[in-house]
């Protein structure tokens, strides 16, 4: 977390170009929880709020620079998923399928990839403080 608060006080100490966009990859268990890790849920809720207070102060010193938090929810596809699935599953007393099933389409590299740059492209006015970002690709958190 403090490296998401370093790398966001530097954007908007530098600062960067009107126009700019910053995005931190947060994660899903900000706001879906990590009963099996600890605080690790809480500091990327923390990352969530850093985030949308540097972008109050981008607007308050009118910098043009548009940040937002993108949360991937956790799959199986990656070395990080694949344990963390497992995990989850036997908690729950499900299988690793059934756990995966709940959890609808898993979040590939393709489409993580593509709606990375999706957001970066889009109209500065149109992007949301947060993002969900899961298998059927960004959903605007509440």
């Amino acid at each position: 977390m403090s490296g998401s608060f370093h790398w966001l006080r530097e954007a908007l100490l530098e600062p960067l170009r009107p126009g700019s966009r910053v995005v931190v990859v947060s994660s899903g268990a900000a706001v879906a929880g990590s009963p099996l890790s600890g605080g690790y849920a809480g500091a990327k809720a923390t990352q969530i709020f850093i985030t949308a207070y540097a972008q109050d102060e981008a607007k308050r010193a009118g910098l043009g620079i548009t940040f937002t938090a993108v949360l991937p929810r956790i799959t199986p596809l990656t070395d990080l998923g694949r344990p963390a699935v497992q995990a989850y599953a036997a908690r729950n007393g499900q299988s690793e399928s059934e756990y995966l099933q709940q959890m609808g389409e898993p979040l590939t590299p393709e489409v993580a990839g593509a709606a990375l740059l999706e957001l970066v492209r889009a109209d500065a006015a149109t992007v949301a403080p947060g993002y969900l970002l899961a298998g059927s690709g960004l959903q605007k958190l509440p």
